[in-house]
């Protein structure tokens, strides 16, 4: 496998309209709804595993750790809500150094029209993006927390920090591009409209940027994580967001299982 791949990305297509962006549902024939027009750039896409240092949350936004799980089944939602969201919390807590995580989101992804059927799961998001913007995380967190409780938090930094790994094999098919925070420019991002089943937010969608450094996570395994930031209420200089996409990968062997993830998102509190 390449140290650095060459390929493709959508960007959005500047508009005077706000782009509306559809969540799918799971099932066979997930897939995103977005109101707005894309179109590819070439990226050179490195390993990140090679990088000295390497990546940590506050500077670019994203960091790998090992992580093993005493999950057997990530399908099993008993498993999830038992095991895995302690294990989660606990991750996010010793890594990014929050004295409290809650976690509020799991979401399973996969590349295989089959597997989505079985298991009713998602289609990668293969549009760039970031997950909150500074409105949408706030509101968030009001919706999670009670009234009193979040009002407070409000008043102190917290982040979103999605934990993200394989519940199968290696990813090799469609694995996630992430970009370095420092290489970002605040007018890269525009505020979109994110409609799901439950509620209406925003996230951001990403115009070109040719002085954007794209990273990945070669082959990732079942026993490793990548945290990403998607949000970070400091200013104080911390990587505040980390726009990402899965990408197909076009160095993956020919016979090389479907891509199975989970993502799991967090609000980190801080004192």
């Amino acid at each position: 496998m390449s140290e650095i791949i060459h390929t493709q990305l959508g960007y959005l297509v500047p508009s005077t309209e706000k782009p509306i962006y559809i969540a799918s549902e799971g099932g066979s024939e997930a897939k995103l709804d977005i109101s707005a027009q894309f179109t590819p750039h070439a990226v050179s896409i490195h390993d990140a595993r090679d990088s000295d240092p390497a990546p940590t949350l506050d500077r670019e936004g994203f960091i790998l750790v090992d992580h093993g799980t005493a999950v057997e089944d990530f399908y099993d939602d008993a498993q999830i809500r038992n095991v895995y969201e302690q294990e989660a919390a606990d991750l996010v807590r010793q890594t990014s150094g929050a004295s409290r995580v809650v976690v509020f989101d799991n979401t399973r992804r996969s590349d295989a029209t089959s597997i989505r059927g079985a298991r009713n799961t998602r289609e990668p998001s293969a549009v760039i993006h970031n997950d909150y913007t500074d409105d949408s995380a706030r509101q968030r967190l009001r919706d999670i927390l009670p009234v009193d409780e979040a009002e407070a938090r409000l008043q102190q930094r917290f982040a979103i920090i999605n934990v993200w790994r394989s519940i199968a094999g290696p990813v090799l098919t469609t694995p996630l591009a992430l970009c370095d925070a420092t290489s970002i420019d605040a007018n890269d991002l525009v505020a979109s409209e994110r409609r799901a089943k439950e509620r209406i937010g925003e996230l951001q969608l990403v115009t070109h940027n040719p002085g954007h450094r794209w990273f990945w996570f070669s082959a990732m395994a079942r026993d490793e994580a990548v945290l990403i930031k998607t949000f970070d209420s400091s200013l104080g200089g911390r990587a505040r967001r980390s726009i990402h996409t899965a990408f197909t990968n076009p160095d993956a062997p020919a016979d090389a299982a479907p891509r199975e993830s989970i993502e799991t998102r967090t609000l980190a509190f801080f004192d």
